[in-house]
């Protein structure tokens, strides 16, 4: 299986079944295909410091990963992460303070 192809399995499986999932990855495109709703975690202590609601259609096929919009979120994404890495805090923050509590 390709990483795209488990993707759909995971997908196909959650539609029909429509069972709750935690997904930990490091893929941002991953986390953007599947998931309504992306975390991102700041260094140690890891606290959740960015909550992204994904408002793109279901079912999602592949070729939304070449859209411009899934693009821009996981650009808008990756930025949080920069911030994180660069200051030890997300520019974020301070605007999702009530994502930790």
């Amino acid at each position: 299986f390709t990483r795209e192809e488990l993707w759909c399995i995971l997908r196909d499986l959650w539609t029909e079944q429509q069972f709750n999932v935690i997904l930990v990855t490091h893929d941002l495109r991953e986390s953007v295909f599947l998931a309504d709703t992306v975390y991102v975690m700041s260094k140690s202590p890891g606290r959740f410091v960015v909550k992204r609601e994904i408002e793109l259609p279901r079912p999602r096929e592949l070729e939304v990963t070449y859209t411009k919009e899934f693009t821009d979120i996981v650009l808008e994404l990756r930025g949080h992460i920069g911030a994180i890495r660069n200051t030890g805090i997300s520019q974020a923050q301070t605007a999702a303070a009530g994502v930790a509590s």
